[in-house]
């Protein structure tokens, strides 16, 4: 009879406990939330992409022949020239070369003059009777073969006397040295390059951009550049080269974009953003506040007709300060919680208080 009366008494016991949790579920406050009711509007995103002024043309200068530089009269960031001398080779080999053809023309001359002289006079005799026919045209060949090794040497000494100028290196065009290959008591050698100099005349913003920016919609041909060291220095642009291949390294598209002759402060290798506008289209904003994570992807709660909530993951296209721009996920006309969130489960009935887009 004991052990059925405190049996009793423990039926009764959770009993009324059961009530008494009901009774709270049903006396708790609702969860009053902040919401938005999400709209597209027409917007066009504006993209900012930095690089570098680079020059529109460079050269790459070296050595005609090889030897050991013995002095280098420019430095990279000099301005030069066209015509000045940038560098000089050792030229004692080439000064030799340049004796010995001069020697072998003098020793030419000679003999030439020698066989000229015994032609002449070879003539004369023939008329006079006093010589052979094959005398006569012995001597001839004689003064030709001279004549044949005078030009040789004449030529050989040119060819010493241009080699002797190539061991002076340069300038071809008036520009900026922007890059130093070798230095003084190293040995040059033929055709490899000693200096790079950007030439005067145009410049380009060059950026190296992500491939996944043409996806949409290629770039517009109208750019605005601006000196990150100064904002307010700017030039206006016009794309003007897209390259057709991806690097593979980075997975980035070089693009060129022309800004003619820049404002005195776009120094070559300055760095730039470039800002150009995307295409319009239509879109979405939520305040960046309705943003929340599920399964490793962004989400927001989503007010039903019912007023229940649920979590809906989306994909966002850009982030800003304050706002987000929803690529896919979300449609016009639904109601996200911008503020009240956090301590939200699926199906649970809200309040919502609709507030203005930020």
């Amino acid at each position: 009879m004991r052990s059925s009366f405190f049996v009793l008494v423990a039926l009764l016991s959770l009993g009324a406990t059961g009530c008494d949790d009901r009774q709270s579920k049903a006396e708790a406050p609702p969860t009053y939330v902040n919401t938005v009711v999400v709209e597209a509007r027409q917007s066009s995103r504006l993209l900012s992409l930095t690089g570098e002024i680079q020059a529109r043309t460079t050269s790459d200068l070296s050595f005609r022949t090889g030897g050991r530089i013995i002095e280098r009269t420019v430095d990279v960031g000099d301005h030069v020239t066209r015509g000045d001398v940038l560098a000089r080779l050792d030229p004692s080999q080439q000064q030799a070369d340049v004796s010995n053809a001069e020697a072998a023309v003098t020793a030419a001359e000679a003999a030439y003059r020698q066989s000229a002289a015994d032609f002449e006079r070879q003539r004369t005799l023939l008329d006079k009777g006093f010589t052979t026919k094959s005398g006569f045209d012995d001597a001839e060949k004689v003064v030709r073969t001279a004549e044949g090794t005078l030009e040789a040497a004449r030529a050989s000494r040119e060819i010493a006397r241009t080699t002797l100028d190539y061991t002076e290196l340069r300038a071809d065009a008036d520009g900026i040295v922007v890059a130093r290959f070798a230095n003084v008591g190293e040995i040059a050698q033929p055709a490899k390059p000693v200096l790079t100099v950007a030439l005067d005349g145009p410049r380009d913003a060059v950026l190296d951009v992500y491939e996944q920016v043409f996806l949409n919609s290629p770039l517009p041909s109208v750019a605005l550049v601006r000196l990150v060291a100064d904002p307010d220095v700017t030039a206006t642009g016009r794309v003007r080269e897209v390259s057709p291949t991806v690097e593979t390294a980075t997975g980035t598209v070089r693009v060129k974009v022309d800004i003619g002759v820049p404002p005195a402060g776009m120094t070559l290798g300055a760095p730039v953003v470039v800002e150009v506008n995307g295409s319009e289209s239509l879109s979405i904003n939520i305040p960046a506040s309705a943003l929340t994570m599920t399964a490793g992807r962004a989400a927001v709660w989503v007010v039903g007709a019912d007023a229940k909530v649920a979590l809906r993951p989306i994909e966002a296209a850009s982030f800003g300060a304050d706002t987000v721009l929803v690529q896919s996920g979300l449609k016009p006309g639904e109601r996200v919680v911008i503020d009240g969130g956090k301590l939200l489960a699926p199906g649970e009935v809200v309040v919502p208080l609709e507030e203005p887009v930020q």
